[in-house]
């Protein structure tokens, strides 16, 4: 079994179980959690929805890559969008749940597992906890409502993230925004118990502690000098006028990834700080995606990244500053008939 969905006590549980696979979430998986959700959003025995994960080295690494890549190189265009449309509304169904939704991310939470975990009213970390959005490092950009956990990370910041994929300890991801808490893991299985017994989510914040002190925090002056740009353009332009460590690092963190995909993802942030709800980012982004797996980026930079494992995409872009502002605003553009809707359920 990939995915353990029960009901215990006055709790909704969904356990992942591909502990070999980072808990990489399937299409099965987000089908059955999308089909459980409303059924317990009208079940009064139900007080909490608690999800968690088996393993230490990963609540989830993300969505099933290699899934997406026998598709695509099949030129099935049809079943990566599918695995988007039907991904966003349990993304939406999980941020507007009617009752409290906590979950326990430890080890590596990226891209998809951010979708099922850091879309909870409760979110917990432990010592152990990396949480990050590397989409840019395929192609892609940061989706699943991403682009919304982004644009509310303090000033610039989401920018950086999104950008560079850098990757998030627990007190990085209380700062940024990506969790509330910061419990010790040792805890959590008496504090999962508690929840099923009362329902209660009071014992979250009375075993809570003072997180670990955040490196994203003391950067912030930095990360507001250089990543403030209205485009991927003007950041590495201010980036590149400066030859400092940070300057540098930052440079470096960026260079490997895809042009088109940064670039879109600084306007997506930057969109997605006027919306005060997911269901607009999540449309935003799935347009983005939907015309990405016929322009190649993606498909070559999971080839790279996963498949040959050669580290050395060869992106539609030659350099960074490479795509105009016009070419990103051609793949956000509204797509008629394919366009996402939260209205329109599958």
């Amino acid at each position: 079994m990939s995915l353990s969905i029960r009901k215990t006590g006055r709790a909704g549980r969904i356990t992942l179980q591909r502990e070999k696979a980072l808990n990489a979430v399937t299409w099965e998986m987000i089908r059955e959690i999308s089909s459980i959700l409303p059924i317990w959003a009208e079940d009064d025995s139900i007080d909490v929805v608690v999800i968690d994960a088996e393993g230490t080295r990963a609540f989830s690494a993300g969505g099933d890559i290699a899934e997406i890549y026998a598709a695509l190189i099949a030129e099935d265009f049809e079943t990566p969008r599918r695995f988007w449309r039907e991904e966003y509304q349990m993304n939406a169904m999980l941020f507007h749940f009617p009752k409290p939704v906590v979950s326990f991310m430890q080890g590596f939470t990226m891209g998809g597992g951010v979708g099922v975990g850091c879309h909870a009213s409760h979110r917990i970390v432990g010592i152990t906890s990396r949480i990050a959005m590397p989409e840019c490092s395929i192609g892609l950009v940061p989706d699943i409502g991403g682009s919304y956990l982004l644009a509310q990370a303090p000033g610039h910041v989401g920018e950086y993230l999104g950008t560079t994929a850098t990757r998030m300890g627990p007190g990085d991801a209380v700062f940024a925004g990506f969790a509330d808490l910061f419990i010790p893991e040792a805890e959590w299985p008496d504090l999962i118990e508690t929840l099923e017994s009362t329902g209660a989510v009071d014992a979250l914040s009375d075993a809570a502690q003072a997180p670990p002190a955040s490196d994203l925090a003391k950067q912030q002056a930095q990360i507001e000098r250089f990543f403030s740009g209205d485009t991927l353009r003007d950041i590495l332009s201010e980036l590149q006028a400066s030859d400092t460590a940070w300057s540098r690092a930052a440079q470096k963190a960026l260079a490997p990834n895809a042009p088109l995909a940064m670039a879109a993802a600084i306007e997506l942030i930057h969109r997605a700080r006027a919306f005060n709800t997911i269901a607009p980012a999540l449309l935003q982004e799935y347009r983005f995606v939907h015309r990405i797996v016929a322009q190649g980026d993606f498909r070559e930079g999971i080839r790279a990244a996963i498949i040959d494992k050669d580290k050395a995409p060869k992106w539609s872009h030659d350099s960074l500053s490479g795509p105009a502002h016009s070419e990103v605003l051609t793949m956000l553009e509204p797509l008629g008939d394919d366009d996402w809707s939260w209205e329109r359920r599958t």
